[in-house]
């Protein structure tokens, strides 16, 4: 568990591990995953803990240098455990495709590797069909080509020992500590996905329906070039859209 077993949030204070009965979990990577996570963190309600750690590789408890080495086939990612009641899937999936630049192979700016590698892994058929509608709808609206990012259930890697390994104790919120390097290489385009009702399979919309409105993503939503760095650590306020 990375020496990781009881530590808690340094933002939300909630225990980093632990999965209430009812919430639900969500697991992406979209480049270096410090900005990454600071971005799912920020969201005004229904976010538990966030985590960095390793995803979709091929070996057990990799280490940051052995996932950084290329060889295990691990990406930086994100896990997000959230409350559906209060948050929905999509405005975490929303977060995730415009944060970064899921058209570029293999990284994100000047961070280059499969470790920085564009990917977002499902639990069930829901997430599944929810993810594969909106990639659609982003690739037409960017514009700019194929996008290529790695779509997985995460039951793919229970032969590996599992989808998903914390990462280090310092690497968690690391961007909130005192004396963090501020330092993020996504690459938002800028370009904000399409209305919910324009791409989401009709049978899922009742249950998926966004929590967060556009007003939000106006004012707090990724601006084009990496800017999360800025901006503060504690939750957005929802009296602040």
């Amino acid at each position: 568990m990375a020496g990781i077993d009881g530590l808690k949030h340094y933002v939300l204070k909630n225990d980093l591990q632990e999965v209430p009965e009812g919430f639900e979990q969500c697991v992406f990577g979209n480049g270096c995953f410090w900005g990454s996570e600071k971005a799912i963190w920020r969201l005004p309600k229904g976010i538990h803990s966030t985590a960095v750690g390793y995803c979709a590789g091929f070996t057990p408890n990799p280490t940051y240098n052995e996932a950084c080495s290329s060889m295990t086939g691990h990406t930086e990612g994100v896990r997000v455990v959230y409350n559906p009641k209060e948050i929905s899937y999509v405005d975490i999936m929303r977060m995730f495709w415009e944060s970064h630049d899921p058209t570029q192979y293999m990284g994100q700016g000047n961070d280059r590797g499969s470790q920085y590698r564009s990917g977002i892994y499902y639990f069930n058929e829901d997430q599944k069909r929810l993810i594969e509608a909106s990639k659609a709808a982003y690739e037409k609206q960017l514009g700019k080509g194929e996008i290529k990012t790695e779509i997985a259930a995460a039951s793919d890697f229970d032969k590996y020992g599992g989808l998903w390994y914390f990462a280090e104790a310092y690497h968690q919120q690391y961007l909130s500590k005192p004396g963090s390097r501020p330092y993020c290489s996504a690459q938002p385009q800028g370009v904000s996905l399409a209305p919910f009702d324009s791409w989401c399979p009709e049978d899922l919309k009742e249950k998926y329906q966004p929590a967060l409105p556009e007003s939000f993503w106006k004012k707090h939503g990724p601006r084009r070039g990496c800017s999360i760095v800025r901006f503060d650590n504690e939750p957005i306020s929802e009296s602040s859209y």
